[in-house]
């Protein structure tokens, strides 16, 4: 779009909205001001402002202000033009295809909209649009004043799109090397709520920025709108920036492809850094690739995920595999809603395999990004309530960089992992987003995130048995459903036996105990149940021979090497271990 009749002048005064004082040519001149908004950051006196001159000879006001200097940067002013530039953009098929029409001043409803587009064969489009000036720091905001039609404009396209039509608000920013558009939360909150409601109504919210000089203005390119927190949006560079230099050297990090990024983050449900890594190294060198883990046969399996616990994780891992193999050719989908539909993957593995292994701008909200949000915002909402943890992921969703989303999600998780830690004090010192936290500044940060306390864990008595003859030990298979599915345990039954109890049981089942020997009590805490484990070691003549029960015997060797016993067996397995090697020792001595 292109004026005509463009002077230089100087701003100097403005009694209202709608009339200014400018020196023009040495000269003291009436200017009308075209744009009603406050812009009292813009017209300040001594401000240099270009100006249109009137056709009409007649008229009062010589002049009508079209765009001023702001620094380095030049903001058109006129708001008439918005309307024009985007008229003539839609027109030259930048934003539909096949457009057929575009009118503007369109009615619908109890409201009339900016522009009205048909495109293709039965495409209709309302299109909003606003005129944007208010910038600050690179952040440009709308309205700069409450605007009660603007919130009214929204709610008629939330009923148009009810009706079938498509609809667009569209904000021209009428200036160039902005950062991001928000709602001006300050002047009108009423409008942000609208305008997000606006978006879930199915309503798209657009923001481009435009080319200006002093008699020109076309649009330009799209910039990021964040509805939700610009809060958030502020901390993306300085935590990415912070996470390069300072994140820590894992394993996974070191060549992130879909296949180690998945294996790295399922075996890190529920188990510490530290200890992942050497069962993350075995795994991999087991199973190297989709393929081997599909093919992988289950007791191998269960052995090599042997002490990461929660047994179905791995179970969901081959079952994926597999519909890898089936259905993608043995290629790890590259698509977020793809890996999505992988069994076992829910929201936070497949944001984490998406941005990490593919740059793919989708959350991974695990609990220490819950945590630091949280801190940020100063966040009273419960995180353990699925709604809390879905409106944070439309938070970072907006905000992530596109050219930087695995450092933007690991940024966060790392931040939580080292800095904003889950106990004790946060270390706000060396926290790279403390400058932005409202937590801290408002001196709160142990009282949050707030996280609702998890029911009590069953409690459960259970004593171990282990059988054993001079070189053999039985263990036997669970059932193939509920807890530890089809794993290999040390024999155990409910409650706590006496010594003469676990004899009568021993003789129950075909194995007449020779010696009875106590050994440690033990604890094992699964998610919703607490096992209090007494323990036996019980020495009988030959196990094979007389056992009733549905046992395997193998000598301890080939446990360690063949069958997975699940880690809540461990302190009695490592107790007769223990015992074996002290024997042992005063055998080789005599």
């Amino acid at each position: 779009m292109r004026y005509e009749r463009i002077i230089k002048g100087t701003f100097q005064e403005r009694p209202n909205r709608f009339i200014a004082y400018a020196e023009v040519a040495g000269k003291r001149e009436l200017v009308h001001v075209k744009n009603t908004g406050r812009c009292a950051e813009l017209l300040k006196p001594g401000a240099v402002i270009y100006m249109q001159e009137s056709e009409n000879t007649e008229r009062k006001t010589k002049w009508d202000l079209i765009c001023v200097e702001k620094g380095e940067r030049l903001i058109n002013m006129d708001s008439q033009i918005p309307n024009k530039v985007v008229q003539e953009w839609v027109e030259a098929g930048n934003l539909f295809e096949d457009v057929r029409l575009v009118r503007p001043e369109t009615t619908y409803g109890n409201s009339r909209f900016d522009l009205y587009v048909e495109a293709g064969e039965a495409r209709k489009i309302f299109i909003e649009v606003k005129g944007v000036t208010l910038e600050e720091n690179g952040v440009v905001r709308f309205p700069d004043a409450p605007s009660e039609r603007a919130v009214k404009h929204l709610e008629e396209l939330c009923k148009a799109v009810k009706d079938g039509f498509e609809a667009y608000v569209f904000f021209v920013i009428q200036m160039k090397g902005v950062r991001y558009f928000t709602p001006n939360r300050d002047t009108h909150l009423a409008f942000c709520e609208a305008l997000k409601r606006a978006q879930t109504a199915g309503v798209h919210v657009l923001a481009y920025d435009c080319l200006v000089t002093e008699d020109s203005i076309r649009i330009h390119s799209e910039i990021p709108v964040v509805l939700g927190s610009p809060l958030l949006k502020e901390s993306t560079e300085p935590l990415v920036a912070w996470y390069r230099k300072n994140h820590r050297a894992l394993p996974w990090r070191e060549n992130p492809d879909a296949y180690r990024v998945w294996v790295s983050e399922i075996m890190l449900q529920q188990t510490r850094v530290e200890a992942v890594k050497p069962y993350y190294e075995r795994f991999l060198n087991a199973f190297p690739d989709v393929e081997a883990l599909a093919e992988a046969e289950e007791d191998r399996l269960m052995k090599m995920w042997e002490g990461l616990g929660y047994y179905n994780r791995v179970r969901n891992m081959q079952n994926a595999a597999r519909q890898v193999m089936e259905e993608y050719d043995g290629e790890f989908p590259k698509s977020y809603d793809q890996i999505l539909k992988l069994s076992g993957i829910g929201n936070y593995t497949a944001g984490a395999i998406s941005s990490f292994a593919y740059g793919i701008a989708k959350p991974a909200v695990d609990g220490n990004v819950l945590r630091v949000v949280s801190r940020l915002l100063a966040s009273d909402a419960d995180i353990m309530k699925a709604r809390v943890r879905t409106e944070i992921e439309h938070l970072l969703e907006e905000v992530i960089p596109a050219d930087a989303a695995s450092d933007f999600n690991q940024g966060l998780i790392e931040l939580g992992a080292i800095v904003c830690v889950p106990n004790g004090e946060p270390k706000c010192d060396s926290c790279p987003l403390a400058h932005l936290c409202r937590a801290k500044e408002q001196g709160i940060q142990m009282e949050l995130p707030v996280k609702t306390k998890a029911k009590a864990r069953r409690i459960e008595k259970r004593t171990v048995l282990i059988f054993r003859d001079n070189e053999m030990v039985a263990i036997r298979k669970r059932p193939t459903k509920g807890l530890l599915a089809g794993l290999y345990e040390l024999p155990n039954v409910e409650g706590h036996l006496t010594r003469k109890e676990v004899i009568e049981y021993g003789k129950s089942i075909g194995l007449t105990p020779v010696r009875v020997k106590k050994m440690s009590a033990a604890k094992h805490i699964f998610s919703h149940v607490e096992w209090h484990m007494i323990g036996y070691e019980i020495l009988v003549d030959e196990l094979e021979k007389n056992c009733s029960e549905k046992m395997i015997f193998a000598e301890k060797e080939e446990i360690n090497e063949r069958y997975s016993i699940p880690s809540a067996f461990e302190s009695y397995i490592r107790e007769y271990d223990n015992k074996r090697n002290i024997i042992h020792k005063e055998c080789s001595r005599s």
